[in-house]
């Protein structure tokens, strides 16, 4: 195995400032020369875009439950030529599912071991002194296979705070890596469904510039970056997914922009062409296209745009006549007949699929998801396994089609929300990372 010197970012917990740590060190390495990959571990598609507008290269995913040897091996092939690797973790270090799949259970530790990445903990020390040593220690504790580097103190109220704080770090033979004062102004901006995206950030980049002074102010980069080390996966035969079309019509705006970066990746590599519009901005998918492909993200919140924008939904409808069309969670409310949004207003959407989707009363819908296909999907026959993952908060109150696949969770319970086929037209609620591998 090569080396891939990097570090893993994560916490205790959501919320103890681990995006604040993470954007800041990305610009203050980048700008220090460095060329820095940047990694989220697990299933999300908001934090890439911001890790890529802090370093200036794309970001990329690592998910040990939803991917096997060959894909890890092929999204770690994508730091060829960066200096160091720093990847972020999500929720809670050890926090992943219940069941070990055919892979893992998902957790960033997991991913940390991996790849052999130290671990960098973020603690938030507000409300406690000396007893966060013991939260850090019982973490670094609870699997001595994962490596650690040290911690970072988060929200620290005053010098005597921090002085309190490093006693119990010392006791516990925890190395300090930084300190950072509590400030209110260092948040994102967030709304119902966690973070705004990275293009509908007011202001990013001097927030991306702030975070680096900050993070240079009070975190001993250098110790980061010493700490750095790590191994590519073992297998050597990398593959990032296939294409499902050659001329692929990609709806790319402030509705629709959840995408795995890994799988865009994998369609360009394999020479497809990507042709993006904006339904926002009332364009019609190219009419060369052999597949259009609506992602997910927030119609609800620009229903009536959508239901205005005529050329739009009259050039989806005519390809969805002879070619395919697929949507992901938002895309998938986009094609079907109503969205009702969270002050109950119903909006007419495509029509493509009867389906009736409402966030008038919120429903959390959340987790992986693994789905064995009755019908076809562009780009997969019948009885493919996919894995994914689902994240959005509304209710289908009508879904009067032909259900797309057999969905379950990790634990293989099964989910309503199979998706749905109509002639040409397929979508469902969750966002596909990959087929499953097999031996």
């Amino acid at each position: 195995m090569t080396d891939l010197p990097g570090i893993m970012i994560s916490a205790p917990s959501s919320g103890t400032g681990k995006t604040t740590v993470m954007l800041g060190l990305l610009r203050a390495l980048a700008d220090d020369g460095m060329h820095v990959q940047a990694f989220k571990s697990g299933p999300d598609y908001i934090d890439p875009a911001f890790h890529h507008a802090a370093s200036g290269r794309a970001s990329f995913n690592l998910d040990s439950w939803a991917m096997g040897p060959a894909l890890l091996a092929g999204i770690s092939a994508q730091a060829q030529g960066a200096d160091i690797c720093i990847a972020e973790g999500s929720m809670g270090l050890y926090d992943g599912v219940a069941t070990r799949g055919q892979t893992g259970f998902g957790s960033s530790a997991e991913t940390a071991q991996r790849m052999g990445w130290p671990v960098v903990l973020v603690v938030d020390v507000s409300g406690q002194a000396q007893s966060a040593a013991a939260t850090a220690l019982g973490f670094q504790a609870y699997n001595p296979d994962v490596p650690f580097a040290g911690v970072i103190l988060n929200r620290c109220a005053s010098p005597r705070h921090e002085r309190l704080a490093r006693v119990g770090m010392d006791a516990a033979g925890l190395k300090v890596l930084g300190v950072l004062p509590r400030r209110g102004d260092l948040a994102l901006p967030e709304r119902h469904l966690g973070l705004i995206q990275a293009v509908e950030h007011p202001d990013l980049e001097a927030a991306i510039a702030g975070y680096a002074t900050f993070l240079r102010d009070h975190v001993d980069i250098a110790a980061i970056k010493a700490a750095a080390r790590g191994h590519r996966p073992e297998t050597t035969q990398g593959a990032l997914p296939r294409p499902p079309a050659q001329r692929i019509a990609l709806a790319r705006d402030a509705a629709f922009s959840f995408t795995y970066p890994h799988v865009l990746a994998g369609w360009r590599q394999a020479g497809a062409e990507i042709l993006p519009f904006s339904p926002l901005a009332d364009e019609a998918p190219d009419p060369a296209a052999d597949l259009v492909w609506l992602p997910g993200g927030y119609p609800e919140l620009h229903g009536g745009t959508l239901a205005a924008a005529t050329q739009f939904l009259s050039g989806l409808r005519q390809h969805a006549e002879t070619r395919p069309v697929h949507g992901e969670c938002g895309g998938y409310m986009a094609l079907g007949d109503t969205l009702i949004d969270k002050d109950g207003v119903a909006h007419q959407m495509a029509g493509l699929l009867g389906l009736v989707t409402s966030y008038e009363k919120r429903k959390f819908h959340l987790g992986y998801r693994r789905a064995v296909l009755d019908a076809p999907l562009p780009g997969h026959a019948p009885g493919t396994a996919l894995r994914g993952h689902e994240f959005h908060y509304s209710t289908i109150l009508d879904q009067p089609d032909a259900p797309l696949a057999q969905v379950a969770d990790a634990d293989g319970n099964p989910v309503p929300e199979t998706g749905s086929v109509r002639g040409h037209v397929t979508g469902t609620f969750f966002h596909m990372i990959t087929p499953e591998e097999t031996a």
